[in-house]
């Protein structure tokens, strides 16, 4: 008898686990950092990973790169922050990212400073370690 409680106990504690981790898989382990980005786009700064959460202003379409069909589009960074950055995800790994103007979008990837705002990409899981993880939050939906 004591054996089957211990199983039971058990069996209990691993359902409380598996629900532990996976809410912790669904939610953000840390918070959009805009100023971030102001201040790389101030210093001229690259090569800096960033998350950032702003509104889709424009999508700008697909395009072939030499890894693949990336999918383009200009988000506009809230929170003190005007800058409006391209953002460019690899389609190939990411899949088609349905995206609309006006839409709430949080993008983890590399920054790299150009005039017009800046490129947010890496926005993907890096394929063989080269690179930080990053992601696109859209729709209730991670694109990595």
């Amino acid at each position: 008898m004591a054996i089957h409680r211990r199983a039971k106990a058990l069996r209990h504690y691993g359902i409380i686990v598996a629900l532990l981790l996976v809410s912790a898989c669904n939610s953000h382990p840390e918070e959009p950092n805009n100023a971030l980005v102001c201040q790389l786009y101030a210093g001229q700064g690259s090569k800096t990973e960033v998350f950032v959460k702003g509104t889709v202003q424009r999508v700008l379409g697909d395009s072939q790169g030499p890894s693949g069909v990336h999918e383009g589009y200009l988000l506009q960074l809230r929170h003190g922050c005007d800058v409006l950055a391209r953002i460019e995800t690899n389609e190939t790994l990411t899949g088609h990212i349905p995206l609309h103007n006006g839409e709430s979008v949080e993008v983890k990837g590399e920054y790299e400073y150009t005039p017009e705002g800046g490129v947010i990409h890496w926005t993907h899981r890096a394929r063989n370690g080269r690179h930080i993880n990053g992601y696109v939050y859209a729709g209730g939906k991670y694109y990595q």
